[in-house]
């Protein structure tokens, strides 16, 4: 199952990579139903805060018609960074499913691990490496197109 959610994140980190965006994808599951899809969207709209875990948790939000995602499962191609792993704390998001793993920035187990401090209010479950060679790998090619340019 979380191969099938992942391979859909995928789909929408293609959809940055089609638009020079940093291809990172997200999907937020209720009772394994899509609620909420996204991806990087930063350099469009000019909005450092545009990452494509953000975009999909504020839909989820107003999907469920409140800021609490207890019950849900976020589905992310690239390990989420310290914003991004706020907001999931703030939003009570219960899983993270994550691609690869971000040993320069990210917030969820790599660098620092955020979503299992029990200092905080809230933890996420953290399960990693679902597609990991396609959601690194989508990664790499972007960063090696942008290089050759």
């Amino acid at each position: 199952m979380h191969e099938y959610f992942m391979e859909i994140a995928l789909k929408e980190a293609k959809k940055a990579y089609d638009k020079e965006e940093v291809p990172i994808g997200t999907v937020i599951t209720l009772n394994d139903e899509v609620i909420a899809k996204a991806h990087n969207l930063r350099e469009i709209s000019k909005i450092a805060t545009a990452h494509a875990e953000l975009l999909a948790i504020n839909e989820a939000c107003k999907v469920r018609g409140d800021w609490r995602l207890t019950d849900c499962n976020l589905y992310v191609t690239i390990e989420p960074c310290p914003m991004c792993a706020g907001a999931i704390i703030l939003s009570r998001i219960e899983k993270v499913i994550i691609g690869a793993m971000d040993y320069k920035s990210g917030a969820c187990g790599s660098v620092i691990n955020l979503l299992e401090n029990d200092k905080l209010n809230h933890q996420a479950e953290i399960i990693t490496g679902v597609l990991e060679y396609e959601c690194s790998e989508i990664m790499k090619s972007f960063f090696r197109k942008l290089r050759s340019k």
